[in-house]
């Protein structure tokens, strides 16, 4: 055993043997975990869309059959919440594909010779309020959109005004 100092006092606990320490380790942050590459963790992890609609299947006949208030109200927060998740996931998933296609046809450009020409961060903002736009007109909903902006603009632009007791 380790000799110990006579002058201090002998903790109760003495570690006789050093315990290794185990080491955790973020997956996130390790490069042991690999690169993280959003198309093949979509590929790998696809089976669980299935398992998440299956989900969402559920509990919407349970919101059906449920009576009590209080559990009610809980499964519409989870259903909206699902959906939330489902809507927020095709975002991702179409942005991707729109870069995937930029990047195919910068690609093609540079085949035949010419400089590629990459999008400013505000260009790719305006094309993408641009397909929001016409996703909007396509489906009728462009009126109610714009009102509705027109609206949240004109509280935005009061806030600015001086108020009539300041005058």
């Amino acid at each position: 055993p380790l000799e110990m100092s006579a002058k201090k006092p002998v903790p109760f606990l003495r570690q006789v043997v050093p315990v290794r320490k185990k080491v955790q380790r973020d997956p996130r942050f390790d490069d042991l975990s690999g690169e993280y590459k959003p198309e093949i963790f979509m590929k790998t992890y696809s089976f669980l869309d299935s398992i998440k609609k299956q989900e969402k299947e559920m509990v919407q006949k349970q919101l059906k059959k449920c009576k009590n208030v209080e559990q009610k109200e809980k499964l519409q927060r989870l259903l909206n919440r699902m959906t939330q998740q489902e809507q927020a996931q095709k975002k991702q998933q179409k942005l991707r594909e729109r870069e995937l296609a930029l990047k195919r046809q910068q690609r093609e450009l540079a085949k035949q010779g010419k400089k590629p020409f990459f999008l400013k961060k505000s260009e790719k903002r305006k094309l993408e309020l641009a397909e929001k736009y016409a996703e909007l007109k396509r489906s009728g909903k462009l009126e109610s959109f714009l009102s509705k902006k027109r609206k949240r603009n004109a509280i935005k632009d009061k806030r600015h005004l001086p108020s009539q007791k300041n005058l």
